[in-house]
């Protein structure tokens, strides 16, 4: 069966501390993002999502990182997808009340230090550990 392609627009986000927000759900440490609406641009889609997914509201779009995609079963539309992520550095201060999404199972938030970062990696996907190398090796 054919997958379908399903874009989708993430962040990297730090705070003035340099630390990685990342968020729990569905029992793996992960980086907000979510599907692209008809319309948006990915850039937008990706500050759309982090604000959704974290109550974060002051959120500065910074460079693009790279692209990731994994394979999953996605119910809406009763077939195999592949998640494609279009993921960018972001910047906030960490002074913003953070909010999980309970309704996409997001139930913790965490700023994370570079030196636990490998803490968390251990309980995360594949494709998050490659966008987060990613991006520490281009900067």
């Amino acid at each position: 069966m054919e997958a379908q392609i399903i874009k989708a627009g993430g962040g990297l986000v730090f705070n003035e501390k340099n630390e990685l927000l990342m968020i729990f759900r569905r029992g793996f440490w992960d980086l907000p993002k979510g599907k692209l609406d008809e319309g948006e641009t990915i850039e937008a889609c990706a500050v759309r999502e982090i604000q959704e997914e974290t109550g974060l509201q002051q959120v500065t779009l910074g460079k693009f990182i790279g692209i990731t995609q994994h394979q999953y079963f996605d119910k809406y539309i009763n077939k195999n997808a592949i998640k494609e992520s279009h993921w960018y550095a972001m910047t906030t201060n960490s002074s913003e009340v953070l909010t999980p999404q309970t309704e996409e199972d997001i139930t913790e938030i965490r700023w994370v230090s570079k030196s636990e970062l490998p803490i968390y990696l251990v309980k995360s996907y594949p494709s998050i550990i490659e966008i987060i190398t990613k991006y520490q090796i281009i900067n």
